[in-house]
């Protein structure tokens, strides 16, 4: 039987049948605002909190009190005293932009990613990391050695990407091959502010639900609310999208 790992997101364990197979890599897609940062602080606090799981957060584009922030934004108070008893471990742009030497922060990334204690990881953002390299070439080998290393350190990671447009962008790219699911965060303009959807695209051997389902951003995090399947992204106008 198949181990899975919850999200801790109202909802969406659901409609991923259970959680995200454990020791995958999952593309995290979207463009700025749509939630995909809250996503990764929820998957590595309800890990502690509600499954006994440590997790590693790197940031490339934050410090570590704005992560903290963004955690209390939506009611996650203990962000903070969990990251300073080492159960979330934080890497911070501070730590992995400082000097610019990014072999060493990655070198102790990796000291970390040995520890057994940990099981989950969130990479904000993949298009941050990826602009270390200087030729597609190294960017392409490096991606997949990394990935590998988070699957042989037994993490289920959370790599995140970083979409210009408002809809889905589903170009067939490296990161796609490299990945065992694609998580998108949608959002669409209305007349009072925005939607926001969140689509499971894919999931490899996983029976999951394919539609897009409406999600909200509040007090306790993301609540995605699944028996909304199938509904259609209008507004009262037409199409928003």
């Amino acid at each position: 039987m198949q181990n899975l790992i919850k999200t801790g997101v109202e909802g969406l364990d659901s409609i991923l049948n259970g959680g995200i197979a454990a020791n995958s890599a999952v593309l995290v897609s979207g463009n700025p605002g749509t939630g995909k940062s809250i996503f990764g602080i929820q998957f590595l606090y309800e890990g502690v909190r509600r499954y006994g799981e440590k997790g590693i957060y790197v940031s490339f584009e934050e410090s570590g009190s704005d992560i903290g922030e963004a955690a209390a934004s939506v009611g996650f108070d203990e962000w903070d005293a969990l990251s300073e008893r080492g159960d979330i471990r934080v890497y911070d742009k501070r730590e992995m932009l400082r000097g610019g030497d990014f072999t060493d922060a990655i070198d102790g990334l990796l000291d970390d990613l040995s520890d057994e204690s940990y099981g989950r990881i969130v990479i904000d953002s993949l298009t941050m990391f990826q602009l270390f390299f200087d030729d597609e070439r190294e960017k392409r080998t490096y991606l997949l050695k990394f990935v590998d290393i988070l699957k042989e350190n037994g993490l289920t990671s959370l790599l995140i990407n970083e979409q210009g447009a408002v809809f889905p962008e589903t170009e067939i790219g490296l990161e796609n091959f490299l990945t065992d699911g694609n998580v998108y965060f949608i959002q669409t303009p209305t007349d009072s502010g925005v939607n926001r959807y969140i689509w499971v695209a894919k999931m490899r051997k996983q029976d999951i639900d394919t539609d897009i389902f409406p999600m909200e951003i509040g007090e306790g995090g993301i609540t995605v609310h699944e028996r909304a399947g199938g509904f259609s992204m209008m507004g009262r106008n037409g199409p928003v999208l």
